[in-house]
């Protein structure tokens, strides 16, 4: 149904779908100007692209946040994870998680939100105007800018921080996991395997019915004592176990001469492992020091993070076209090309990264070649959708003629 609006500019399309007013555009040649910027149209699919992103986006953080928290808990209960660090533990991995869902948010929104317009006949009516694909690239365009900027923040410098912190979360509480695993019955090593301890009992810090045997090069020290106790110093953070009331053989295996000695105190200091110091993974340096570094993961790890926001650019442009269908094709056909369009490059993503970090491409190669080949099918698809080859065919014809 159109019906003509007088004292109005340029013409006035409404259209009537079951009986309810569907679509209202006033379209005039100022509106539909090229430097017209956001104009009435464009935020009115700026608003509804926006509305299904973050509809998306809600959905997949919903999923994802809940295996989340759910191996959160699991850790915890582990004590990988210390049970006060729960939630800090989730609010940083919740930060890294948006980081990667903002493009298939970007990219899913916006084909559903084009595929309802295309449903409801609203496309038809913009098509008809002037607004086609190439037009479209303005709201989506500027609602993929935002996301750019949110994501490139994100990923350069909010989700390493969050990394890190993780990281370092995790480290400690595997460094007192280790300290504090004296299981009653059992033997166990409190530093790199040099020292074996066993205690009947535990309770709390103190151990009662000690063996301790340790091995400092060629001689082998054994020490049985009536009790014991961790200490942890506050300043330094050194471990050791001080023993009461026990005796201790000192020799070499083999040689039949041992010194024995009788105490009544003995502190017997833990070596720690050479590796224990915390160490920052590629996923927690900062962008600053992955540019600096010449390892190969650290490499990776920086394409990796500006791919990110390179990738909302090259799908934003993508959805446009994809999300197009004839009636005859239904509501949503092309939502599942869309998804295996989107997992093939999600995934050849990765594989660039991993071979990367391996030498097997070369760094300037890199996953480029992966973001161009989309790149180059999203302009291709753009321009059929748009009638640039039929327009440039119909050229051919009349020039010939």
């Amino acid at each position: 149904m159109t019906r003509r609006t007088s004292g109005l500019p340029g013409r006035a399309i409404v259209l009537e779908y079951r009986g309810k007013l569907q679509f209202s555009a006033f379209v005039s040649s100022k509106v539909l100007a090229p430097d017209g910027g956001v104009n009435l149209i464009s935020r009115y699919i700026l608003r509804e692209a926006f509305a299904s992103c973050l509809i998306v986006l809600g959905a997949l953080f919903l999923i994802t946040m809940t295996n989340a928290l759910a191996s959160i808990f699991g850790d915890a209960a582990a004590d990988r994870v210390p049970r006060d660090a729960v939630a800090a533990v989730f609010g940083l991995t919740a930060m890294s998680y948006l980081t990667t869902l903002l493009p298939i948010a970007l990219f899913l929104g916006v084909m559903l939100a084009l595929a309802r317009l295309t449903r409801d006949g609203e496309m038809a009516a913009l098509s008809a105007c002037g607004f086609g694909p190439a037009r479209m690239l303005l709201p989506v365009g500027t609602l993929t800018v935002l996301l750019v900027v949110c994501t490139g923040w994100l990923s350069l410098v909010l989700k390493p921080a969050a990394n890190r912190q993780i990281e370092e979360i995790r480290f400690q509480a595997d460094q007192q996991v280790e300290l504090s695993a004296i299981e009653p019955g059992r033997f166990m090593s409190p530093d790199s395997g040099d020292t074996v301890l066993y205690a009947k009992e535990v309770v709390g810090d103190e151990l009662r019915d000690v063996f301790l045997e340790r091995q400092q090069g060629e001689r082998v020290v054994v020490i049985v004592a009536a009790r014991g106790q961790r200490v942890i110093d506050s300043g330094s953070g050194e471990v050791a176990f001080v023993l009461y009331d026990g005796r201790r053989y000192e020799g070499v295996p083999g040689e039949g001469k041992f010194l024995v000695i009788d105490f009544g105190e003995q502190r017997i200091p833990v070596r720690r492992k050479k590796d224990d110091e915390f160490k920052v993974a590629a996923a927690g340096k900062s962008t600053l020091a992955l540019l600096e570094s010449p390892l190969l993961a650290d490499r990776a790890e920086l394409q990796w993070r500006i791919s990110l926001p390179v990738s909302l650019v090259v799908l934003g442009l993508l959805a446009v076209p994809l999300s197009r269908s004839s009636p005859r094709e239904g509501r949503y056909a092309r939502l599942g090309i869309g998804l295996l369009i989107y997992i093939v490059y999600a995934n050849m993503m990765n594989i660039s990264g991993v071979w990367v970090e391996r030498g097997v491409i070369s760094e300037w190669l890199g996953m480029w070649w992966v973001h161009g080949s989309v790149l180059l099918v999203a302009l291709l698809m753009l321009a059929r959708e748009s009638g640039w080859f039929a327009l440039r065919g119909a050229r051919r014809t009349q020039l010939a003629t």
